[in-house]
């Protein structure tokens, strides 16, 4: 794993934000072959959760990426619920308070699982589920990264 998102993901534990890994690193952490740029999290939108991840944003220095900005992120955009594009002084970092048809963390909390790593236990959505979300955005580099996905998943299960 990046050694920066091996921080993030720290800092994340540290603070106790209830998260959930999702894109390229949760696909990487359960064995696919995929290069990722950048971590992307699905984030409980609550208050107690805004203020920790808050804490995690400043430790982390974190700015939005867009146009090199330095416009740094507020409790109102965490609350806000949508997608944070940030930078990070350990890398990029991408805040998502929804994927795919609008499913925020409650509703797939229960298809994700923990995983112990060296960063500590995270949760990380499960294959099936990663492979849903690609299918349902129907973007061009996630149709791609499909057959790749349900191969691994195949092979995990014994169905070579």
């Amino acid at each position: 794993m990046n050694p920066s998102f091996r921080e993030i993901l720290e800092l994340l534990n540290r603070h106790e934000v209830e998260y959930i890994v999702v894109g390229g690193v949760a696909a990487v952490i359960q064995g696919a072959p995929v290069t990722t740029f950048d971590i992307d999290t699905l984030v409980r939108v609550s208050e107690e959760n805004a203020d920790r991840l808050l804490r995690v944003l400043d430790e982390l220095e974190a700015h939005f990426r867009e146009h090199q900005s330095t416009l740094r992120p507020t409790r109102e955009d965490i609350m806000a619920g949508g997608h944070l594009l940030l930078m990070t002084r350990a890398g990029p970092l991408d805040v998502l308070g929804f994927i795919g048809k609008g499913e925020r963390y409650e509703d797939l909390v229960d298809a994700s699982s923990r995983v112990s790593m060296t960063t500590g236990s995270i949760r990380v959505l499960g294959l099936e589920e990663l492979i849903r979300q690609k299918k349902a955005t129907n973007r061009p580099k996630d149709q791609a990264a499909i057959a790749l996905l349900e191969e691994v998943l195949r092979r995990r299960n014994g169905d070579e």
